[in-house]
């Protein structure tokens, strides 16, 4: 996972020089049977509310968290684009008392594949809202310490499902996006993360 995360990441990298390559007067420079394809990076930040359950007891475990996003992706038309975007999530950690059981701490280590497809709204040229959803699947590393007992760790392979809403400025040759996300993951009892991200995407 961490040679293909490292590949794909080395790749959009160096996309964007590829991307800056003939006339900036017509839009991309090639197309995909009609269809414009273009990179986008993106980072932001939020928080992952992670529903655990252990003792017989479910408590909620919240943490602040950061993320990086790569897209590889299609504009179909100008008003609607669909992708394929990798996501890691910066480590998620909190305790909580489980009836007896004390100060016991679950970290969570995220990563998530997704296909999403947006939507936009709007006549403006440059600036236009948009809506998005996605669904794919996450990769998740859940550790639980307690204490006096010992540490246990937990991977899953898990369906993740995304919702968003944002706004987009689009320069022809690149946009920029301001995005709100939601993701659910189907993972331990249930794991949220609400986020707000921006990003840039080069079109070719």
């Amino acid at each position: 996972m961490k040679k293909l995360a490292i590949s794909t990441l080395a790749v959009l990298i160096a996309c964007p020089a590829f991307a800056g390559m003939g006339n900036p007067n017509q839009g991309s420079s090639w197309q995909l049977w009609g269809m414009n394809p273009y990179v986008g990076l993106r980072v932001g930040a939020g928080f992952d509310n992670l529903n655990y359950k252990y003792n017989g007891h479910k408590e909620s475990l919240t943490d602040e968290v950061f993320q990086g996003r790569a897209a590889i992706g299609l504009e179909l038309c100008k008003k609607v684009r669909s992708e394929v975007e990798w996501s890691i999530f910066s480590k998620a950690k909190d305790s909580a008392d489980f009836g007896t059981a004390n100060d016991i701490k679950v970290d969570t280590k995220l990563q998530t594949v997704m296909w999403n497809s947006y939507m936009e709204f709007g006549s403006y040229k440059i600036v236009r809202p948009f809506i998005g959803a996605g669904v794919g699947m996450a990769f998740a590393e859940i550790k639980r310490d307690v204490p006096g007992v010992g540490h246990k760790t937990h991977d899953n392979t898990r369906v993740s499902a995304m919702a968003t809403m944002g706004v987009t400025f689009d320069m022809e040759r690149f946009a920029v996006d301001l995005a709100a996300r939601y993701n659910y993951i189907d993972v331990a009892s249930g794991l949220h993360n609400f986020s707000g991200d921006v990003g840039i995407r080069f079109m070719f």
